[in-house]
């Protein structure tokens, strides 16, 4: 019993018209309250008592595989556990994310991405998931800017070095250049579908089971453009196997500063344009808050060791940490813009 507990219960002369009984059942609340928390403290340092699951919901290769690899051994480190990648990939991120939503074994987080949390629930007429009813927030793990990119090859067959060069093409051309993207809704499909209808242009969509299929047939040359997240495609940028046109934010990127923006390289049809990513852990809405906290707690701490922060910057991301209440502020945030975005470009589900 703490000393203070213990005064206040053998206290022989009554406080302010408490008596002894009354001081017992006090006694007995607060005891109550005090074990409570301590067993919530001591649960939330207990957990995980098994391996956890970081479900991605696209193909391995992509940059959503990519930031969850790149997490999962710090989060190892924090937890004295295994943190096992899964990927479940398949329509847009839906089939993977609504794994995380449906999991109760209490060891199951999602890599969520802006296309999975925001995105869908405007491009889907029904989703067997609420991606924000079901899902508790961790934290961003990092923004990331798309970018422009083309075959190589079939750049310099075109003569296209620019935005602009693209753009004369695809508008004297309709149809004959194919669009690759990561899946239905993702950012890197939206990303085109909002380039189509700001420029005029007409290029067929081909939706993959993520990013990383999706470059193997732009390398291969089955594929010619493709907006994709810049740490999975910066790797054949620098092959010279793709070029890159321009990156999708609002300013440059540092990992790749001779390429402009869309907006800048586009001319006057272009002002404006911007539709950047993100990607973050949630995880189911039943994890309790300690849980959640402590999650968040540990990645930020990784996002912020400079061996991790250097190699993130160096793909082209920007490394988040933020809190579970500001990235459901965000993931809020987030729906509202994009629902404007597949209004405005007309995107379906093919």
């Amino acid at each position: 019993m703490s000393s203070f507990f213990q005064s206040f219960f053998e206290q022989k002369q009554p406080i302010a018209g408490i008596d002894t009984a009354r001081r017992a059942s006090i006694f007995i609340a607060m005891t109550g309250a005090a074990l409570i928390g301590s067993q919530s403290a001591a649960y939330a340092q207990a957990w995980p008592s098994k391996p956890v699951r970081i479900v991605v919901p696209f193909a391995a290769g992509g940059t959503t595989d990519i930031l969850a690899r790149a997490i999962a051994p710090e989060l190892q480190k924090a937890f004295g556990q295994s943190f096992i990648v899964e990927n479940r990939a398949g329509a847009g991120g839906n089939l993977g994310t609504e794994v995380v939503a449906k999991s109760n074994d209490g060891h199951t987080i999602l890599m969520g991405t802006v296309g999975t949390q925001a995105i869908n629930k405007a491009l889907y007429p029904t989703l067997a998931f609420d991606p924000v009813k079901d899902f508790a927030p961790i934290t961003v793990v990092a923004y990331v800017p798309n970018v422009m990119v083309m075959n190589a090859d079939k750049a310099r067959s075109l003569n296209i070095n620019s935005v602009p060069d693209f753009i004369r093409y695809a508008q004297a051309n309709p149809g004959k250049l194919n669009m690759a993207s990561s899946g239905n809704g993702t950012s890197i499909h939206l990303a085109g579908e909002l380039f189509k209808s700001m420029s005029g242009t007409f290029m067929v969509h081909f939706p993959y089971r993520g990013s990383g299929p999706a470059l193997l047939d732009m390398v291969s040359g089955n594929m010619d453009v493709m907006f994709d997240n810049l740490p999975s495609a910066l790797p054949q940028i620098k092959a010279g196997k793709l070029k890159a046109l321009a990156v999708t934010s609002s300013a440059r990127s540092s990992a790749l500063p001779d390429a402009p923006t869309v907006s800048e390289a586009g001319g006057a049809m272009m002002r404006g344009f911007e539709a950047s990513s993100w990607f973050g852990l949630l995880a189911p809405a039943s994890m309790p808050a300690a849980q959640v906290q402590r999650l968040q707690q540990e990645t930020a701490k990784a996002l912020e060791r400079p061996e991790v922060k250097e190699r993130l910057v160096a793909q082209g991301a920007l490394p988040g940490g933020n809190s579970p209440a500001d990235f459901a502020k965000h993931i809020d945030a987030e729906i509202a813009k994009w629902a404007k975005v597949v209004k405005v470009s007309g995107a379906k589900v093919d």
